[in-house]
């Protein structure tokens, strides 16, 4: 990838990636609404409105690959998410079609299967499990990008990212952090690997706890430098009872009635114990 954009570049995770990136490509170009502090020599600001299809068509001239981060990470506006979200990412697979770029890394997101129970190994082959709304647009970003490689061939890397903020901040973000280096070295395989078609990973480090199963992330080439217990700074505060149930903590919370059911083997069994 000679030139590659980066897509909601002023946002937490853009911030983090941009000097990771940088100097693994000729060019940068940061895509937003608002410019990001400290351009660097190899990169260039665009003001662009994904949800308008024209200046995502605009923006992505002569890209070669695409880092898309933009978006809203809130889990209850569902109007917001609908806008910026849904079709976003939309427009932004139609521009990368109309300029013939070949090669998309998706940032998707653990609540894409956030209502998996906690201690349960999942499998990016298991079936989606979104815990919130927010959750829900990111698997329809995972389903944008296979379509997008069954009828044009644009290949996607879709991270389903755990935690990526500075530091982990709670057990939960313990089990499921992924530093700023582990996280580019998943994006400079998505942009690079010959074998990618419409492929998800789990973007986590080095962690101890299991929840993800992520040999296809290996097999790939990924190889963790961090591990989240190291870099833990636990704080204070508490998970309610539905949250400490599943792997995708508050957000599973939103809208939530209280009742905590169960999909595997076991909470089937006791559901058609409950019919006979």
């Amino acid at each position: 990838m000679k030139r590659v954009a980066m897509t909601g570049a002023a946002g937490r995770v853009g911030t983090l990636l941009r000097p990771l990136l940088r100097s693994h490509v000729e060019h940068l170009s940061l895509i937003d609404l608002q410019e990001p502090d400290g351009l660097g020599e190899n990169e260039n600001f665009v003001r662009a409105d994904l949800t308008k299809l024209d200046e995502a068509t605009a923006a992505l001239k002569d890209i070669d690959g695409v880092v898309h981060l933009a978006g809203i990470a809130s889990g209850i506006d569902m109007n917001a998410i609908l806008h910026a979200n849904v079709l976003g990412t939309y427009n932004l697979y139609e521009a990368a079609r109309i300029n013939k770029v070949q090669r998309v890394v998706y940032a998707s997101s653990n609540h894409a299967t956030g209502f998996y129970p906690r201690g349960q190994l999942v499998s990016p082959l298991d079936p989606m499990r979104p815990d919130s709304p927010y959750g829900l647009s990111k698997c329809w970003g995972e389903l944008v990008a296979g379509l997008y490689y069954d009828t044009s061939g644009i290949r996607s890397l879709s991270i389903r990212i755990g935690n990526a903020g500075t530091y982990p901040n709670s057990e939960r973000s313990v089990a499921i952090w992924i530093s700023a280096r582990d996280l580019a070295q998943l994006v400079r395989i998505g942009l690079s690997h010959p074998l990618i078609a419409a492929t998800v990973v789990y973007g986590v480090s080095d962690t101890e706890e299991m929840w993800w199963e992520n040999d296809l992330a290996a097999r790939l080439g990924y190889q963790p430098q961090d591990r989240p217990r190291d870099h833990a700074r636990i704080e204070g505060g508490s998970e309610g009872p539905v949250a400490l149930a599943f792997q995708g903590g508050g957000f599973c919370e939103i809208n939530h009635d209280g009742t905590i059911r169960m999909r595997d083997a076991e909470g089937l069994a006791k559901n058609l114990e409950t019919v006979e």
